[in-house]
């Protein structure tokens, strides 16, 4: 399977800074982004420190047992979905004492949504309202869950899904990486498929941009990187009320032949970056 990725993070049209941070770590197939809260430069200290140590405790392979997992065993799941989960509850305890040792982070916290693609499968770990999205023939599908007060309420049938779009209250979340020091992270596995797309994104898309709009961008355009800029385009156009940053990833089929390693190498070539963070 050919995987050929891009991704692209913007201040938006309100905010003076990006509290957003997100990396593509092409040669491990890894891709995590992150969500930063606290204001000033706090959301960013925490954005950074979820992205680089879920990067760190992932690069040194699965089944490192140098490394030890953290939290509670969770039978069932492939070595990359346990490495994952146990960087992101390692995030979650940087951020967590760093708040407590300075003063001036206290309150800080950030979402976190990390893939991590091995053969055909795709591991993910999640914390926030931070998103995946899966493209599979036209039909685009949320893998993630919403941890924000008013997804809890639309799942427990108190809103519908027009009374959350309109409520005040979609940016409280009731899981984020520092708010506490334990937290529970979402983890699962899904099979990928020739022709899929991967999307993950910050709420600063999903809340100017609907659905449709985001089907419709992801199969128009092939490139990942000019996808990525036209979803941050529209949020922008619609208000840019929120920073944005989006990661696309396309999986196809390996080309045979040697006319194709030109073409491999080429597409290699573009979508060669393997560490980018927003913000910078």
């Amino acid at each position: 399977m050919q995987i050929v990725s891009g991704g692209v993070s913007d201040v938006g049209r309100v905010r003076t800074n990006n509290e957003d941070c997100f990396r593509i770590v092409a040669p491990l197939q890894l891709f995590v982004l992150s969500d930063g809260m606290g204001g000033e430069a706090h959301g960013e200290i925490a954005s950074e420190v979820a992205v680089e140590t879920v990067v760190k405790h992932c690069l040194g392979g699965p089944d490192n047992h140098a490394i030890p997992l953290l939290g509670e065993p969770r039978p069932g799941l492939s070595s990359h979905t346990k490495r994952l989960a146990s960087a992101v509850l390692l995030a979650n305890k940087k951020i967590f004492e760093s708040a407590e040792a300075n003063p001036e982070q206290r309150g800080m916290g950030a979402t976190l949504t990390a893939a991590w693609i091995h053969g055909s499968k795709l591991s993910l770990a999640h914390v926030g309202d931070s998103r995946a999205y899966l493209l599979r023939g036209g039909v685009l599908q949320q893998l993630t869950s919403d941890h924000s007060l008013v997804a809890e309420q639309v799942r427990r049938g108190i809103l519908t899904l027009a009374e959350a779009e309109e409520s005040q209250m979609q940016s409280v979340l009731i899981r984020a990486l520092g708010a506490q020091q334990e937290v529970e992270v979402d983890a699962e596995e899904h099979v990928l498929f020739t022709r899929d797309i991967l999307m993950l994104c910050s709420d600063g898309l999903t809340r100017m941009v609907t659905e449709p709009e985001i089907a419709g961008t992801l199969q128009a355009e092939s490139d990942p990187d000019r996808a990525a800029e036209k979803l941050i385009a529209l949020a922008n156009e619609y208000g840019g009320a929120d920073n944005v940053t989006v990661i696309v990833v396309r999986l196809g089929s390996v080309p045979k032949g040697w006319f194709s390693w030109l073409r491999r190498g080429a597409r290699t070539k573009n979508a060669g970056n393997n560490g980018s963070s927003g913000g910078k």
